[in-house]
């Protein structure tokens, strides 16, 4: 399939993981790719291997300074862009919601949350012309132990995603992706040492790998996906469906 034959898309958060996995995946599909991250050199090994379809500008996800090079180099070097997936997020802390300090949780809200309107609220005015895919969590989608504030981020942006559907229609479709604990280096502390302890919790068996992110997400940005607005997907193996207990 050429999908995405001709478009260009940006993707945050790229040089590695699930980004990279995405940009991947648009790239096989015949699409252009502007990529993100904040490491130089991750991100010139990224487009080495993605190819001369790929083009890169470093950065914090939360500058808007750096946003503007962005947004500046694209219409630079393709004069268009097609399609938006805001993939940055972090989660610098671990533990209860009522022991997260507020500094903390203020940089998770920016980044997770504020960062992904942002973008979306910059590629609007440069042109943005056909989809978004928030990359979002399960963890926004039930309590989440251990992860609580990262979890109330996701959750929050599982509402932008909806929200955003609904102002930018019918001009542009916005839909999110929830992944389970995919075998990222973003999620190592979520499995690392008990990988089948962990897999356990799947029906699937198995932890999610970074290219079972980037179908689903092609899917939603693609056109196979044009009466599709407002929705997240869960992408997790098969755990919502068990019963809890």
């Amino acid at each position: 399939m050429q999908r995405f034959e001709g478009t260009v898309s940006l993707i945050t958060g790229a040089s590695r993981g699930i980004g990279f996995a995405i940009a991947e995946r648009l790239v096989a599909e015949g699409g252009s790719v502007v990529i993100t991250g904040r490491g130089a050199d991750a991100l010139d090994e990224a487009v080495a291997a993605l190819g001369g379809a790929a083009t890169a500008v470093a950065g914090h996800a939360d500058d808007p300074v750096h946003r503007a090079e962005v947004f500046a180099h694209i219409a630079a070097t393709h004069g268009r862009l097609d399609h938006l997936v805001n993939n940055t997020g972090i989660n610098p802390v671990y533990g209860p919601v009522l022991e997260i300090d507020p500094d903390a949780a203020r940089k998770i809200l920016e980044v997770n949350v504020i960062g992904a309107l942002e973008w979306t609220r910059d590629a609007v005015t440069a042109g943005l012309s056909r989809s978004i895919v928030n990359v979002a969590s399960v963890a926004g989608a039930a309590a989440s132990p251990g992860i609580a504030f990262y979890g109330i981020s996701k959750a929050a942006l599982i509402n932008l995603t909806m929200q955003l559907a609904d102002e930018l229609a019918p001009g542009l479709r916005v839909n999110a992706v929830a992944p389970a604990v995919v075998k990222t280096r973003f999620a190592r502390a979520l499995y690392e040492g008990r990988e089948d302890q962990a897999s356990a919790a799947y029906p699937l068996r198995r932890l999610g790998e970074p290219a079972d992110i980037a179908g689903p997400v092609a899917f939603l940005l693609s056109d196979d996906a044009a009466w599709v607005t407002g929705q997240t997907l869960l992408i997790d193996g098969g755990a919502s469906v068990r019963p809890i207990g």
